[in-house]
Order: C-alpha cells, then structure tokens, then sequence
C-alpha cells in the first residue's frame, strides 16, 4: 500500500534533485538514474540543512562587517537591528517550513515554492527577481574578499615602494581586475568542479569556527595597543586616524553603546540607520538553504524546521556574541575605520584571514550555484521562452553549464560597482521582496483552506505570513525606496508581461481556490443591513425577451452598473408540469455564450413560468445572492415598433465572420450558426404579444411594491457606439436629465427621492468608460409668469445642491409656461387621468425642441395608477411622452442614493 509520501500524481514542471549542499546545486534526474542500491535521500539533519543554513548566513559579514555596524549604529541600534533583521527572517522561516513540508521540492528553491504555489506569472516573476537577487549577492561576496585580499595584500597608498606582501596596487580599476579574476575562479570551478565544492562544505564550516574561537580567545589574550590608520581621500591628500584596542573596559562599552554614523571610507558617503542595516541584513540571506534540500534529505518534514530553526539560533547568538566582544574592546575609531581589525586583534592573524577568505569564496560560488539553478529551473519550466531557452541546455553529468555563464556574465556587471556597501542595499531589497513572496505564497495556500495543504510543519499561521510580507515591504522601503520602487515596478512588469504571455502550466492556480474561498467568505460578510447609502450602487436586473432587439440596451446598461451586479433575465413561457424535462437548462450555454460575444460582465439567471409577469417576480426576488441582489428592474419599452435585429447589424454575428472562428471561440460547443438558431427572429407587427399592456404595467407596480427601482428604455436601437471595440470616449455625445415629473406640472421638488435617483443613475453613466467625456446637462422647468419669483431660489437651490452631491452639469432654464396652459384639471395633480392630449403633445415637443441632439435622455417615471381601469392610459401617456425622442430612460427610483457628508 503507498504511504503519504508516494506521489500519487507526477508533475512535469522541472525534475531536479539537489546535488550542492551548500546551495541548492541540482543534477537532472531521471527514473532510471534512480536504483535501490543508491538513494537520492541520504543527507541527515546536520549537513542536508544546518551546515549549508550557517554557512551562507555567515558569508562575508561575520568578519569584515560586524565592527562597522557596531561602530556606525553602536551597540544597542545594532542589536536591534539583529532583532528585527531575525525577526523577519524568523517568519519567512515559518512559512519556508510549512510550503517545503507539504510535499517535496525541486529545482529552484524560492521559485520552485511560488509558482506551484502562486502560479506561473508570481512564480516566473519572482523566481527572476529572486535570481538578480543571487547574482548581485555573488558580486557583493566577490567584491568583500577582494576587499579582504587587498588588506592583507595591498599595496601602501602613501608609498611608492612595495614593502613585504603589500605588493598588489590599488585603485578602482584594479578592484574590478581582481573582481573579475575571482568571479573567473567560481566560474571554473561551477563548470568543472561544482560537486568537489559542495563536498568541503563541512570542512569550511569548521575552519570559520576555529576562526571564531580564536577571536573570542584573542579578546582575552591580546594586550591593549595603539594603531594609525591611514585612509586615501584623494590622489594627494590623505588622512592618519588613531585608533585604540583597549581589551575589556567598561568606558569603551559606554562609549560605544550610543550610534556615531559617520563617512563610510570605502564609499566616502554618510552613513544611516537604513545604509548600515542593508549591509547587515545581508548576513541573513541564506535562509533557503536548507530547504532546497528537500530531495536530498532522509526526512525533509523533520531535517527542514529543525535544522534550520536551529541554524539561525546558532548565529543568532554568534552575532550577539561577537557583537559584544567588538563593542567592549575597540574603540569606534578602529571599528569605523578598519574593516579588517579582527585580523590586527588576532594572537595570529592568518587564522582571521584564511577564515574571511573560505567565507566569502564558499558564499561567492553558493550565489553562483544557486542562480544558475533558479535560471535553469526558470529555462526548464519554459516561463520566459527563447530568450532563456539555452539556460535550460545541460552537460553529460546534468550540469547547467550555460545557466552558469549567464550568471557569470551578469555578475561581472555588478563588481564594477567597485565596493561592497555600494550595492549591499540593492541586495537586500532583492531578497526582502523574496521572503515577501515567499510569505505570500504560504499565506494564500491557508487562506485558500485547500484540503491538500496540509504541512507536517505547523507553527504558522495566516498572522505569522501576513506580519512576515508587512515586515518586508516596509524594511524595504525603509532600506531605499527608490530600490523598493524600482524592485516592485519590474516586478509588475514581469507579471503583466508573464499574464499576458499566459504561459500553460499543470501546477494547480491557487487564485482559483482563493476565489471561491473569499467569494463565499465575503458573501456571507456582505449584510444587507450594514448598506449605506454612500456606497449605493446599481444592481440592475435586465429583463430581456429576445437578444436580437435588445444587444443595445445590453451594452447600455453594461455601462450603467457602475461595478455593480448585473443580471440578464428571461421568463420562459411554460409549465413544469406539462413537460417531460425542463427546458431552460439546455438555455444557460446560450446565453452565457451571448454574454462573452457582447463582451459584457453579467450573470444569466433564467426561469420557467406561466406568464411573464409572475416570472419577473420570481427572478425579483430569488436573483443574486446574500447581500448582491438586484435594487434596480430595466425593461424594454412597450411600443407597437418594429425592432432591429441586431444579429445582422453586428459583424461579430454575421454569417460573413464564421470562416474566422477557430474552435475555441466558444465555450461549451455552441458555434455562431447554434447561436443564431437558437434565438427566434425579431417581432414583426402581426406577431402575437408575449404580455398585454396591463401586465407590463403590473410588473412596473409590482417592482415598485417590492422596493425596486424601474427604468424603462425606449429607442434603444437608434444608440450606436456600445460595443467592446467600439473607440467612442463620448466626447461627442450629451446626456440629458429631465429632474422634474413632467406630467405633475405643479410639482417643484427636486429633492424628492425620484428626482435624485434620476441624477445620480445620469452621473453614475457619466462615470463609465464610454461615456466619461459626454456632456451633461440639466434642464429645469420654470413658470416665469407667476407673480412669485420663487424659482429663481428653486434655481441657486438646486446648483447648491449639485455643489454638495459633486455633479458637475450645465443647468438649462427651460420655462414652460405655454406647456403648462394645456394642463386640464391642474388643480386635481394626483389623477394621471387628467392629462390631455395637447398637453401631452406639448410635453413632447419641448422635449424634441431642447434635447433633440442628445445620445440619451432622462426622465422622470411617474408611479403607476392604482386602478386597474387607468393601466393602459398611463402607459399611453408614456408613449406619447417619448415618442420620436430617441434613446430615451424613464426612472423611478424609491431608494435614497445620494449623500452629501463624508
């Protein structure tokens, strides 16, 4: 019986085996490579994770960079900055832990966790940026044992002649000579020797530690003495420092315990908090080490969490320590000046040389190693294509060899930076954005609660990965912004360039799982009664007979949902009862196919009923879900028209456009001849009604009783410009709002909830992307023949208003006076009976006279009659209202939408 640890499905991403200890070094493997007699997982706790976690955290810093922190920062800034600096580490390391223990890991380390994790377009993304990390990690290292070198080596700036071993001039140049020379021995020895190195991994280890006892014993064996030290400013001008070694003493403590940044002499620029912190961060940058180990160990879910748990324990408190020893015994003009006095203090100072060379020439060929690897892995997995295509090219024994050259030759770049503290900030930016995605990934695979996440390693949690990506991003911008800025943007170039480029991958998506995870979590946070009014918008539900007629007003109310849910609806004419099967079933693929040629962002919600209207009420109230319901119903205008077919309008639907179409144009097998066939020929004039005039009327009534808001739109056929390719920014077209209830002339509100329902649906389409540029004009209807001037008040009133509901609109004066005249009954203002024909036809006219050239207008929708015997004459009036206007939206609204305050 297989156990949890057989893989019960293969993946084909990248089959590589760690073959380096100290890094990640990886060698192809294949099925036959593998024997019984010879198992890949061999390495124990020891040296699979603690030995290559210390050695890559020592790196250079141990010994040329702990008197300069200490010095610039004194002792208690520089402690904290180990606090903080393992702190964020100490989360990384959690989420390392439980990613590399819920199953195992292959070639690539960091990018091999996030992109089968994250996907493809993170992974790829930050697997490069995560290889520059590296590359400019192994110049950092090559560029401090020159440093190094030169100490020992250098010749004397002041002289002329050179004296005993001091014979190695000095100078810019000259550093990135011998840069360059180094970065050609780790070339070599990547190329040809790679798994001789990964086997004295141990052995530097312990001379590094012989090294460190014998800086702790010196501190207690070396008597006090004076140094000079002399620093070059310029080609003529130089400057003698006295420094002092004091052994053990209490003033020199206290004297260093306080900062003192001071000019870096190395990069003549004044150092920071942020400056001094970068260069000591990069100490904790080998956190990974282990973990890509994960192939090559016995016990991964055991060796990953301890091992390196361990690993920073131990130099964590090799830090302090020596922290300690520095801060007690040298006083801050030899810590800030000398990054080579461990070497002066020594009882033999070749054991603090050959410890500084083995550290930074094993951290050098580990950055090397490692880069190679990520590229190659990147190469493998075909992320970026052909330009990284030849990285993927491997030796007879599985080495990448062109992956390497890559990272040489990019490496050589960085050492003409010509110091270590130059480009010490760009590294640790690099890797803070790594641990960041690192902590990413972990927290998305636990918000997703995927039942296949379920790592042996638990101490973690979504709070320990959350704190872990807020710690990095802020350090590294603290570090240098304008690194972090730049860091990020290329990162979000990548992405995009990354989703666009939509490599294929079978690793899983964990956005999808996310998605329905929060989707769910946030629809049952969405409570109806926490709405407020101030963050109202349009949840229009669209009840639609026939797509033929009505793809306009579909591309018209796309733009009119503000963000907002969007619903196309069909009732169905039928009985359940009578049918062997339901028959709207079989619909869905249509309709969802409708929506992805009209390239608009709505749901199909569908229902079987006996009547339209009953129907409309289903879909009224069971549509949406939770808090994402519909507030808004929009119908097609009842009218005797004809209406347009618009299958034959639109290229995207004619029959010229099928030799175009490739299978995958449509989901679910439904080609564009299905598509046509499917939805019956538009309405002719001798064609049955599907609805009278009173039920249309009703499903207004019934709306509005269920607290609804209705809009009705006519002519919407005659709007041109709507659709997904359309280039139509508005600039050309006007919107009009009529705010009054023009068939109640004696009604000056403009407050009313109707009224500012009506301007807030005309701003929101103001707002949408087709129509942002559009005028927008306000019309207000004024008696200027009656003896009181009041709506010269009304007037100021209402642009006060449109100040505080931030509106930005012409306002138009329109009196009508003469339309009012043929207003029969004006006293009885609540019977829609009352209006006559000449008045209605007078309404008309000042409509077609002042917005005839607008691309849609708004007006006011009365609220039905309640008698049953006035249904057909309120929607009589309606029409002649309308009539010749163009696209034109009558609203009711019965919900308040609008706010003024804050």
């Amino acid at each position: 019986m297989s156990t949890e640890r057989t893989p019960l499905i293969t993946g084909h991403g990248c089959s590589l085996t760690m073959a380096t200890a100290l890094c990640g070094a990886e060698q192809e493997a294949t099925p036959e490579s593998s024997s019984p007699s010879k198992d890949p997982r061999k390495l124990n706790t020891f040296f699979g994770v603690m030995v290559p976690t210390v050695l890559s955290m020592f790196s250079i810093i141990l010994f040329l960079r702990t008197g300069f922190v200490v010095g610039h920062a004194g002792l208690l800034q520089g402690l904290l900055m180990l606090v903080v600096a393992y702190t964020i580490i100490s989360l990384t390391i959690l989420s390392i832990c439980a990613i590399s223990t819920n199953g195992a890991i292959q070639g690539g380390g960091a990018y091999y966790m996030i992109s089968r994790s994250l996907g493809p377009e993170f992974g790829g993304s930050i697997g490069l940026m995560f290889f520059l990390a590296k590359v400019c990690a192994c110049g950092e290292y090559v560029l401090g044992l020159v440093e190094a070198i030169l100490d020992v080596f250098g010749a004397d700036p002041e002289s002329s002649v050179s004296v005993g071993v001091r014979v190695l001039p000095q100078g810019y140049w000259y550093t990135v000579l011998y840069s360059s020379v180094v970065l050609l021995l780790c070339l070599l020895v990547c190329l040809v020797g790679a798994h001789i190195y990964s086997r004295t991994a141990f052995v530097i280890l312990l001379v590094i530690t012989v090294t460190l006892l014998s800086i702790f014993v010196s501190s207690l064996a070396v008597k006090p003495h004076d140094f000079v030290l002399t620093r070059q400013l310029s080609a003529n001008h130089s400057v003698h420092y006295n420094a002092s070694y004091t052994g053990y003493n209490a003033t020199t403590l206290r004297n260093n315990l306080g900062p003192g940044y001071a000019l870096d002499y190395s990069t003549n620029t004044m150092m920071s908090f942020a400056t001094v912190f970068a260069v000591m961060f990069t100490s904790c940058t080998g956190i990974m080490a282990g973990a890509n180990m994960s192939g090559e160990l016995k016990t991964p879910s055991i060796s990953i969490p301890k091992g390196t748990i361990v690993a920073v324990l131990y130099t964590f408190a090799v830090y302090i320590l020596l922290f300690l020893l520095v801060s007690a015994t040298c006083d801050r003009t030899l810590l800030i000046q000398d990054y080579g006095f461990l070497q002066k203090i020594n009882i033999w100072p070749p054991f603090v040389t050959i410890g500084i060379y083995c550290a930074a020439l094993s951290a050098a060929m580990c950055a090397m190693i490692g880069a190679s690897r990520i590229l190659h892995a990147l190469a493998v997995d075909q992320v970026f294509g052909l330009p990284l295509a030849p990285a993927a090219i491997t030796s007879m024994s599985g080495n990448p060899w062109v992956a390497v050259l890559y990272t040489w030759g990019l490496a050589q770049c960085v050492v003409f930076a010509g110091q270590l503290n130059a480009i010490a900030s760009l590294v640790t930016v690099f890797y803070l954005l790594a641990y960041a995605a690192v902590d990413l990934a972990c927290l998305a695979l636990e918000w997703a609660s995927a039942p296949n996440f379920r790592p042996t390693f638990q101490l973690f949690s979504w709070h320990t990965c959350l704190l872990g990506i807020v710690s990095c991003v802020v350090m590294m911008f603290v570090i240098n912004p304008v690194y972090s800025s730049a860091s990020i943007v290329t990162l979000m170039v990548l992405l995009l360039f990354l989703h666009y480029r939509s490599p294929t991958s079978s690793w899983g998506y964990i956005s999808q799982a996310l998605i329905f995870h929060q989707v769910r979590k946030y629809l049952l946070m969405l409570d109806v009664r926490k709405d407020h009014v101030k963050f109202w918008r349009p949840q229009v539900l669209l009840m639609v007979a026939n797509p033929r007629s009505s793809s306009q007003l579909i591309l018209f109310v796309n733009q009119l949902k503000k963000g907002g849910l969007f619903v196309l609806g069909h009732v169905q004419l039928g009985d359940l009862d009578t049918l062997p099967s339901d028959p709207i079933q079989q619909q869905y693929n249509f309709w969802l196919s409708l929506v992805d040629k009209l390239g608009v962002k709505a749901f199909v919600d569908l229902t079987l009923s006996p009547s339209v209207r009953q129907g409309t009420q289903h879909l009224l109230r069971i549509t949406g879900l939770g808090g994402m319901k519909p507030n808004t119903l929009v119908l097609g205008f009842y009218d005797s028209c004809t209406p347009e077919d618009y299958f034959l309008q639109d290229s995207a639907f004619c029959d010229s456009s099928m030799g175009q179409l490739t299978e995958g144009d449509f989901n679910f097998g439904v080609d564009l001849p299905s598509l046509q066939a499917h939805f019956p020929p538009v309405r002719d004039n001798e064609s049955p009604r599907w609805l009278s005039p009173e039920e249309y009327v009703g499903i207004i009534s019934d709306a509005v009783k269920m607290n609804k808001n209705v809009c009705l739109a006519r002519h919407f056929f005659q709007l041109e410009g709507e659709g997904k390719d359309s280039k139509v920014d508005g600039s050309e077209r006007t919107i009009d709002v009529w705010p009054l209830n023009l068939l109640q002339p004696g009604c000056h509100d403009y407050q009313d909830v109707c009224s500012l329902f009506l301007l807030q649906m005309a701003c929101v389409l103001n707002m949408s992307s087709k129509w942002r540029h559009a005028r927008m004009r306000i019309f207000l209807n004024v008696e200027t023949n009656s003896s009181d001037q009041g709506w010269v008040v009304d007037e100021e009133t209402f642009r006060e208003l449109l100040r505080k509901l931030r509106i930005r609109a012409s306002i138009k004066i329109v009196p009508w006076d003469s339309v009012v005249q043929h207003h029969v009954g004006e006293g009885d203002k609540e019977s829609a009976g009352s209006l006559s024909a000449g008045f209605l036809s007078a309404v008309n006219c000042m409509l077609s006279e002042h917005s005839s050239q607008a691309a849609v207008r708004f007006l006011y929708l009365p609220r039905p009659p309640p008698q049953h015997s006035q249904l057909q004459r309120y929607l009589a009036q309606l029409e002649a209202v309308t009539n010749g206007l163009g696209p034109t939206l009558l609203i009711h609204g019965v919900t308040p939408v609008t706010y003024t305050d804050l």
